[in-house]
């Protein structure tokens, strides 16, 4: 019973593996034919494009994680830069409606 599980369980999965393979298969064409140089091409293409975006994907990802909290310091400290500098700003007009 066991062995009949194990058997239709490695069935189920080859079968699902081939159907959601996307890849083209080059060998189907003469080897040092135009159409396998293009297939074989066309395949590093998309798997440079892909693995490309993987990258940015996970850069992205990383600094948003890692740089949220000095992100928000920052915010935070530009709101103090810009507080100080509106009373900065009134005191000089102030001083300025004086002397007139």
């Amino acid at each position: 019973m066991n062995k009949i599980i194990f058997v239709i369980a490695l069935i189920l999965l080859n079968f699902n593996n081939n159907i959601f393979a996307e890849e083209t298969d080059c060998n189907k064409f003469k080897k040092f034919s135009m159409e396998f140089f293009k297939c074989k091409g066309n395949l590093i293409k998309e798997k440079s494009i892909s693995v490309g975006q993987n990258i940015v994907k996970d850069t992205k990802n990383y600094q948003e994680k890692e740089w949220s909290s000095e992100k928000k310091k920052l915010e935070k400290a530009k709101e103090k830069v810009n507080e100080v500098k509106k009373k900065v700003l009134e005191k000089w007009q102030q001083k300025k409606i004086l002397k007139n």
